[in-house]
This record gives C-alpha cells, sequence and structure tokens, in this order.
C-alpha cells in the first residue's frame, strides 16, 4: 500500500511507503521487503543502454563512476595529501595507492549491491535492522556527508580569497550559491549533469598534470613511497594524516550514493543483463578512480618535489602552499593555475553533495525532500562552523578544520563498509551475484584493516 503525502507545498517533506504493512518478511529474497521505492526516483532507469557494440555500451554505462570519483579528490584531499607530502616527502604515496584501490574494490561492491538488488546500501541497511540501529547508521552517515560539505566550502572559500582576494568569511556563505547550478543541471537531464562533472576533472588533471612538469619530482623517490614503510605506523603525526588520507580517499557516503546512481541505467533485469551491467558499472568505477589516483597522487608530489625538497616541511595549508608555488617553481602563473584547480575541485564535489544526501535520506527514513531544501540545510550545517572558525581563529584554523574533517570522515567509514560486505557477502540477499570466497575474505580484511586503524587513531588522540 502507498503511503500518503505529507504536507504539499513546496520544500515541504514527502514521505514515501511508509506503513509497516509493506515491510513483509519475503523468504526468497532475504529481504523485509520484495520491492522498494528507487531513490532519486526520478532518474531511476532514465538511460538506455545499447543492445549492440561493446564500446557503445561502455560509454553509456560510463558516467556514475566519474560522480562517484568527485568525492575522492575534493579539497580535503588537498589538505591531507599536502600536509603528508610537505612533511614526509614521497613516504605516505603508499597510503594514497593502498586507499585508492580499498575505494576500487569498495564502490565495485556498492555497485553490484545496487544492480543485483535493486537496492541502495541506505535502503540495504533499512530493510535488515531495527530502526533505531538505522538511525543510528543515517546520523552517522549525516555527519560524514556534513564533514566533506565542510572540506568542500572551506576549500571553495579559499580558492575564491586566492584568487579574488576574497575574504573567507564572506566566501563561505557565497559557496551556498551553487544550489542553483544544482536546480539547472537536474532539469536539463542526468547525463548532462555526468558530462558537466567529467569535463571539471578534465580540467583538474590537466592542471596538475602541469604542476607536475614544472616542479620535477624525484621519480626514484616516488615509486620508492609506494611500497609502504613500517614508520607510518611507529610515528603518531604520519598516522593521522595517513588516517585523514584514507577518510578523504574512501568517502563513506560515497558507497550509499554509487548504489543509487547505478541504477539510472536502463540495463535488461535478466540474470545475463545484470552481470553485464555489473561488469560494466566496475569498469567504469576503476576507470574513473584511477583518474582520482592520478590527481591526489599528484598533489602529494608537487608538495613532496616543491615544499619538503626545499625544506618548508610545515606547510600544511593550501593558502602557504599557493604563496609558495610560483617563487619556489619561478614559473609564472604556477600559483594560479593551483587554485583553479582547487575552485574545480570543491565545486565539482559540491555536486554529488546534494544526491548523496538525497540517497540516504529516502532510503533510511523513507523521507523525500527537495533538493535545494535539502542542499540548504546541508550548506548550513558545513557553514556555520567554518564562519565561525575563520572569524575567531582565520586561516589557520580553516586548515586544521579541513584535515579534522577528512579524520572525522574515516572514523565513519567502518560503518558504511561493515554492512555493504555483509550484504554482498549474503547468498540469502544476493543470490547468484554474492561474492565468490575468495573477494569475501578480502573485503572483511579491509573492513577490519579500517577499523583497528581508526581504533589506533582514536587511542592516540585519547592520549593526547
Amino acid at each position: 500500500m502507498e503511503g500518503s503525502r505529507i504536507g504539499t507545498r513546496p520544500g515541504m517533506a514527502i514521505r514515501l511507503n511508509t506503513t509497516e504493512t509493506e515491510e513483509v518478511r519475503s523468504s526468497e529474497s532475504g529481504w523485509r521487503r520484495a520491492r522498494v521505492t528507487p531513490s532519486l526516483a526520478e532518474a531511476y532507469r532514465t538511460i538506455p543502454i545499447p543492445s549492440f557494440s561493446r564500446w557503445r555500451k561502455a560509454l553509456a554505462f560510463a558516467g556514475p563512476g566519474f560522480l562517484v570519483a568527485v568525492g575522492y579528490m575534493d579539497p580535503g584531499n588537498w589538505a591531507t595529501s599536502l600536509a603528508g607530502g610537505s612533511a614526509y616527502g614521497y613516504t605516505l604515496m603508499s597510503v594514497i595507492v593502498i586507499a585508492n584501490l580499498l575505494a576500487i574494490l569498495l564502490q565495485a561492491l556498492a555497485a553490484k549491491l545496487g544492480i543485483a538488488t535493486g537496492r541502495d546500501l541506505a535502503q540495504a541497511v533499512r530493510d535488515s535492522y531495527s530502526r533505531p540501529t538505522v538511525l543510528f547508521h543515517w546520523v552517522l552517515c549525516e555527519i560524514a556527508i556534513a564533514a566533506c560539505d565542510l572540506a568542500e566550502v572551506i576549500g571553495s572559500a579559499i580558492a575564491l580569497n586566492l584568487l579574488f582576494h576574497l575574504p573567507i568569511v564572506l566566501g563561505v556563505p557565497l559557496t551556498g550559491l551553487d544550489v542553483l547550478l544544482i536546480l539547472v543541471l537536474q532539469h536539463r537531464g542526468y547525463r548532462l549533469l555526468e558530462a558537466l562533472v567529467i569535463a571539471v576533472i578534465g580540467t583538474i588533471g590537466v592542471c596538475f598534470l602541469f604542476e607536475i612538469v614544472i616542479s620535477r619530482p624525484d621519480l626514484a623517490a616516488t615509486l620508492r613511497g609506494i611500497v609502504p614503510s613500517p614508520e607510518i605506523v611507529r610515528d603518531p603525526q604520519m598516522l593521522y594524516i595517513a588516517i585523514g588520507i584514507l577518510g578523504a580517499t574512501v568517502m563513506p557516503h560515497n558507497l550509499y550514493l554509487h548504489s543509487s546512481i547505478v541504477q539510472t541505467r536502463r540495463y535488461a533485469e535478466t540474470a545475463s543483463g545484470k552481470k553485464e551491467a555489473i561488469r560494466y558499472a566496475t569498469l567504469d568505477s576503476t576507470v574513473a578512480l584511477m583518474g582520482a589516483l592520478f590527481i591526489n597522487a599528484a598533489i602529494l608530489v608537487v608538495a613532496a618535489a616543491t615544499f619538503h625538497r626545499s625544506g618548508h616541511t610545515a606547510v600544511a595549508e593550501i593558502q602557504d602552499a599557493y604563496k609558495l608555488l610560483t617563487p619556489l617553481l619561478g614559473v609564472g602563473g604556477a600559483s594560479t593555475v593551483f587554485a583553479l584547480a582547487l575552485l574545480a575541485s570543491g565545486q565539482n564535489s559540491t555536486l554529488t553533495g546534494t544526491l548523496a544526501g538525497q540517497i540516504t535520506m529516502e532510503g533510511f527514513l523513507n523521507i523525500r525532500m527537495r533538493p535545494w531544501l535539502r542542499r540548504i540545510i546541508t550548506r548550513g550545517i558545513a557553514i556555520v562552523p567554518a564562519v565561525i572558525v575563520a572569524y575567531y581563529f582565520g586561516e589557520r584554523g580553516t586548515a586544521q578544520l579541513l584535515i579534522l574533517s577528512q579524520v572525522v570522515l574515516s572514523m565513519q567509514l567502518p560503518f558504511a563498509v561493515f554492512p555493504l560486505v555483509m550484504f554482498t557477502s549474503s547468498k540469502a540477499k544476493m543470490g547468484e551475484y554474492v561474492n565468490p570466497r575468495w573477494l569475501k575474505w578480502m573485503a572483511y580484511t579491509v573492513a577490519c584493516v579500517i577499523a583497528l586503524l581508526n581504533v589506533w587513531l582514536l587511542a592516540r588522540l585519547v592520549n593526547g
């Protein structure tokens, strides 16, 4: 039985299918309900898939992975990679590579869950756990989204300050205007949103390719940095930045996002059609995340080659990096290109924030909110602390808040990863699409490593 609308005025929340009578356990599917109302209903299965040519099919499936990859190269990544590269040279390169490989695995599982079950991760949690547990997961996810949005707000405000000398206290509220762009894009079609995101990612990549060429990094040291060093675990400060990199790279809310937006494709609802969709969706996310790996690694490499090599090991703030790039590299425009890439990164990341927030609210609570209203609420949660910190503590305070936001993301990560691994490893829930034994144990190992690293970090923080 369909639920009723609560409030009909524009901007009011809409509750979908909330009656308890719907939650009848299906012994065949392993879920409480045999069917669910899809998240992002306006975009659900709107993009057709051609029945011929593997190349055309791959292009049709391309897009969701790049929307997800946006979260892996936001300003939070800049802060952690800059801090790691300037302080420790190329040592933390291994953390970026490992974190990206973990992201590829987890995003592939998220895509598989969405395609095989027709549920996003938030809906899967609601269909499996008690209501108090679901509410707990929702609160944690909202905190993660707010932390991510905080990084985007600060990053965009810093870029506006560097390019146009606009005070950060004023730049932070201005970042909320991106809601207008989101509204326009959503009314023009989902494919246009994906195309814009891919174009901006390409712009960021070109900017950092330029920065790498002019910084002339030590190739041998870069390759050595790919090998993990025991020093990372022994040094508390290095571990703090390493886990910040992990939190900035493997975004918990991206798992919810990816499991939903893969369902925008109109693939065949057959066993062979779903297997093909899983294969192409995995290819899409893997290619996109390799692009994110290049950008994140480039930030650390540029910081190591420019700042660490010259003895500026305390450069942990984006503003300091901007000021030092041109004089240290001796190339005019290096700082401007850096700031333009930062602005593109921050604004690109905001495009997926609304989608993630909308998906988690619909999935966990079965409540749908107007995208513009959802965006205003999310931005407000991020803007208020950013303005307060910028006003009272200045630029240095915003930089520290930026890194802290990434640690908060990392702390929330296990609560998204463990349910994802459990669901995709359950024969009752996944049927023939269940993880094979080797993938199951690999995924559980990844989840346990993430959890242990966070416990280690928490113990270090408690001990001062």
